[in-house]
């Protein structure tokens, strides 16, 4: 058998690697790092996580859980390593960033059938078939091979990172751990003591990792850092008038007062400055959060979220944010219990890239224009790991069913996975935005009338499996 040659390491890449490796099929996999960095990443490893360490609910109420569960059905890679490495995260699947990349590393690389190149790509190879998985931060040597391609039709949006602390700089007097409406397996009662008002500090881990880092001990999901009005109206008025970082060349392509967000990772000073409250009922909402000092809901809340399995990094719920790093240091510090932090991490913010896909690209991922070249993850037009992951295992597979002489094949639209390529084909071209999975992508159900949401969700996620179970039985007995 010919092999599949696949540009780009990151969770496309090796998921549509993995799924044609798996089925028998040689694959060379091209990954330019650590040769050439990009603006965000900071390791060699495949896979590597760089705006969170969260691939959302596990819920099969959700359809980011159901998601999750399709890809497991279909053989995924990811998702049983992110399951060895999982930090609590309430009902969200969280994990240790360096110690899941490093095992994704490992596995790739020592699979027989893949063979990995370290090296930049500057011209598309002339092997079909091809899949093209470079992510949003693609090269522009190879951006350009791309938008040849796809006669110059691309797109381009704005996309930021969230800073991560070091657990034992916070002030753990000003902190209770609780996940937002109780929902976490973790989870205490609202009223649990905290000895001297805090947090436990586990001192052991303290003096084992003296010179590092302490571990918190956690018995709940989440550290939540209470504001009141006065301490948020503060915040809030620091956090409009800081100063932004200035764009990076590679991003200067279009004036800023143009900038185009995807509403899931607006910057947080994005959000503060239409309007006073809008954090209120964004990432700083109280709602479901009752702090046990108090008994009462806070006025805002921000929330920490565990980033390693020992407790030691954490980050900041919903603050992806372009602020200079000593503005962030400035305002965030505003935050009480974050008044000591040490930022281990900074926020950034980078311009994403994707094509305009129901112009050039079919449901299973082909070029319209140029068979046998597929693209894979963020450049398709999905966004978030878990779903760039899922489309490239369909990538894979129709790479692998090309090269075998047979019909491309998409999962039916019911599932949620479906439903995404679907989306990426059937989308309004002159309105076309990336999108995450969820049910309003799925279609409704037939002959039935179900008010209740949760009720309604949970109709459709057996359904969505049903039908999964039987795609991969097909593929199977092809």
């Amino acid at each position: 058998m010919e092999t599949i040659t696949i540009v780009g390491g990151g969770f496309a890449g090796v998921e549509a690697a993995w799924a044609c490796a798996q089925r028998g099929a040689k694959v060379r996999l091209y990954e330019m790092r650590p040769k050439r960095q990009t603006p965000v990443h900071r390791t060699a490893d495949l896979a590597e996580l760089v705006c969170s360490n969260s691939f959302k609910s596990t819920l099969l109420t959700n359809a980011s859980g159901v998601l999750k569960e399709e890809m497991r059905r279909l053989g995924s890679l990811i998702l049983p390593i992110a399951q060895r490495h999982a930090v609590p995260a309430g009902e969200a699947l969280a994990v240790d960033r360096e110690r899941f990349a490093g095992e994704v590393t490992s596995v790739i690389e020592s699979h027989p059938n893949i063979t990995v190149i370290r090296e930049e790509v500057t011209q598309l190879p002339e092997a079909r078939p091809l899949i093209i998985a470079t992510g949003p931060l693609t090269s522009d040597a190879l951006a350009q091979e791309l938008r040849r391609l796809t006669d110059n039709i691309a797109l381009s949006f704005y996309d930021a990172v969230a800073p991560t602390v070091l657990g034992e700089s916070l002030d753990t007097s000003r902190l209770f751990r609780a996940s937002r409406r109780g929902r976490g397996p973790r989870q205490e009662e609202a009223g649990a003591a905290d000895k001297g008002g805090g947090l436990e500090i586990d001192t052991e881990s303290a003096l084992e990792a003296r010179g590092m880092a302490s571990a918190l001990t956690i018995s709940a999901d989440y550290l939540n850092c209470p504001l009141t009005k006065e301490e948020y109206m503060a915040f809030w008025e620091a956090l409009c008038h800081a100063e932004l970082a200035p764009l990076h060349d590679f991003e200067q392509t279009e004036p800023a007062e143009k900038m185009v967000f995807f509403e899931m990772c607006v910057p947080i000073e994005e959000l503060a400055r239409r309007g006073p409250r809008t954090l209120l009922y964004g990432p700083m909402k109280p709602i479901g959060l009752i702090d046990p000092r108090t008994g009462k809901r806070p006025y805002a809340v921000v929330q920490l979220r565990q980033e390693n399995r020992e407790g030691t990094l954490w980050g900041l719920v919903g603050f992806q944010t372009r602020l200079k790093w000593s503005e962030q240091k400035r305002v965030f510090r505003m935050i009480p219990a974050l008044e000591n932090a040490e930022f281990v991490r900074y926020g950034v913010m980078h311009r994403n890239t994707y094509v305009n896909a129901p112009l050039v690209l079919t449901a299973h991922c082909e070029l319209k224009k140029h068979p046998g070249i597929f693209l894979a993850g963020q450049i398709t037009g999905v966004e978030g790991y878990l779903e760039s992951a899922a489309i490239g295992m369909i990538a894979g597979i129709n790479a692998l069913r090309w090269l075998k002489g047979l019909s491309p094949t998409v999962p039916p639209k019911v599932t949620v996975l479906g439903a995404l390529c679907h989306y990426l084909v059937e989308a309004d071209p002159k309105h076309f935005a990336p999108m995450n999975a969820n049910w309003g992508l799925v279609p409704e159900l037939q002959g039935l009338t179900v008010r209740d949401k949760r009720e309604k969700a949970r109709l459709k996620a057996e359904r969505a499996l049903e039908a999964m179970s039987g795609f991969v039985k097909q593929l199977e007995a092809e």
